[in-house]
C-alpha cells in the first residue's frame, strides 16, 4: 500500500514538472515574503502589559488598536492572568531598574511566547541591564534599530485636505527661549545656555526658573520666539524628544539642538529646519549667527518650509506604542534573543 501512495506521489511530481505547478500555487510561491507574512499572521496577537508605565493606567476596553489607530487584530490586555495565552509580555524598564517591579522568572514560559524590553529613557538612566541577559526577544524604543520604533514624535505628509502652508507665527517677542525644570550645571547644555545668556538674552521658562508654563499655554509661549534651545539631556543615537518635536516645531521657532550627532538629525528631519551646535566653532559665532538670522526675514523663513508638506505627530499614548508592536510582529524574527541587552541599550551613535 505504501509503495503504491509513493509511486502515485512520485507521478504527480513528474507530471507537474513537465507540465506546469497549478497556476493558484505559483501565485502563492510568486508572492513576496512580506506578503506571506501578512497572510500567516491574520490571527490576534495578543499583548500583556505587566505593569503600566509611571503607574498611570489608560483604558482597554474595547478594540483598542482598531479603535483609536487602525492597527487591526491586535489585542491589548493587562491581567496577569492571561499570562499563558500572551503572544508578547511588555515590561517597561523604569519600574525595573527602581526595583518596584520584578520579572516573572518563576512563571513557566509558553513556547513562543515573547518579552518585550521597552524604554524610551537615555542609556544613561536606565540601569543595570546586565541582569537581563538572555531573557528579551524584542526592544520597544525610540531607536531606529529596535525591534518596535516607538520615537517621541516624527514628521508626516500632510493629507490633500490640509492646507498646505509654511506659515509662520509674526509676534516674535524674544529671541532665545528655552523650558527646563532638572537644571544641572555641570550638564554641557547648562554650559552653552550660560555662554549664550552672557551674549544674547534666553527667555527661561520652568521650575528652575520659577516661571511655571502650563502645557495648554506651552505652544503660545513658543510661537513668540525665533528659536528654542531643544537641548537633550543626553547625546545618545536618536533621542530626540518633544523638546524638539512639541516645543519647538509644534510651537512655531527653530530648534537650535544638542544631543544627539548632526548626522543623527539630518538622517531624521528635514534640511533647513533645525540648527546644530556643532556648525559652529564657538557659542560666540551661534549667538551671532541667529542675531543675523532673526533679523533677515527671507532665510529665517526658509526654515519653515517642510511645513508645507509636513506635519508634526507626537507620540504619548503608551497604548498606541503597544499597538505598534501587533504591526511589527509579523516582520519579527520568532527566535530572537538579547545575549547582551546593555550593549545593546548603550551602543555609540555612529
Amino acid at each position: 500500500m505504501k509503495k503504491c501512495l509513493l509511486f502515485s506521489t512520485l507521478c504527480i511530481v513528474l507530471l507537474y514538472l513537465f507540465n506546469g505547478w497549478p497556476k493558484d500555487f505559483q501565485t502563492l510561491l510568486d508572492k513576496s515574503p512580506s506578503s506571506l507574512s501578512d497572510w500567516s499572521s491574520s490571527r490576534n496577537v495578543t499583548v500583556l502589559l505587566w505593569y503600566w508605565p509611571f503607574g498611570r493606567r489608560f483604558i482597554l476596553k474595547g478594540d483598542v488598536c482598531w479603535d483609536l489607530y487602525h492597527i487591526p487584530r491586535c489585542r491589548l490586555v493587562d491581567q496577569r492572568s492571561l499570562f499563558h495565552s500572551a503572544d508578547v509580555v511588555v515590561f517597561h524598564n523604569k519600574e525595573l531598574v527602581e526595583g518596584r517591579q520584578k520579572l516573572p522568572l518563576e512563571l513557566p514560559r509558553p513556547s513562543g511566547q515573547r518579552w518585550a524590553w521597552m524604554s524610551l529613557e537615555a542609556p544613561v538612566y536606565n540601569g543595570n541591564l546586565e541582569q537581563y541577559a538572555n531573557i528579551f526577544n524584542m526592544t520597544v524604543s525610540y531607536r531606529r534599530d529596535a525591534d518596535v520604533t516607538v520615537p517621541y514624535g516624527e514628521l508626516i505628509p500632510k493629507e490633500d485636505k490640509e492646507q498646505l502652508t509654511g506659515d509662520i507665527p509674526l509676534n516674535k517677542s524674544f529671541l532665545l527661549c528655552w523650558v527646563v525644570s532638572n537644571y544641572r550645571s555641570q550638564h554641557k547644555r547648562s554650559e552653552v545656555y550660560r555662554e549664550l545668556n552672557a551674549i544674547v538674552p534666553v527667555k527661561v521658562y520652568g521650575r528652575w526658573a520659577k516661571r511655571h508654563l502650563p502645557s495648554r499655554a506651552l505652544l503660545q509661549a513658543m510661537s513668540r520666539c525665533y528659536f528654542y534651545l531643544a537641548f537633550e539631556n543626553s547625546a545618545d543615537r536618536d533621542y530626540i524628544t518633544e523638546k524638539l518635536w512639541r516645543n519647538a516645531y509644534q510651537g512655531g521657532a527653530v530648534p537650535v539642538v544638542m544631543g544627539p550627532s548632526l548626522g543623527n538629525y539630518k538622517a531624521v528631519l528635514p534640511a533647513n529646519s533645525f540648527i546644530h551646535i556643532d556648525e559652529f566653532a564657538s557659542v560666540k559665532d551661534l549667538a551671532i549667527y541667529l542675531q543675523q538670522l532673526a533679523e533677515d526675514k527671507k532665510r529665517y523663513s526658509e526654515y519653515f518650509t517642510w511645513r508645507q508638506r509636513w506635519r508634526v505627530k507626537l507620540y504619548t499614548d503608551w497604548r498606541e506604542r503597544l499597538c505598534k508592536i501587533c504591526s511589527q510582529y509579523g516582520a519579527l524574527p520568532p527566535h530572537k534573543v538579547y545575549s547582551d541587552l546593555e550593549a545593546w541599550v548603550n551602543a555609540i551613535d555612529i
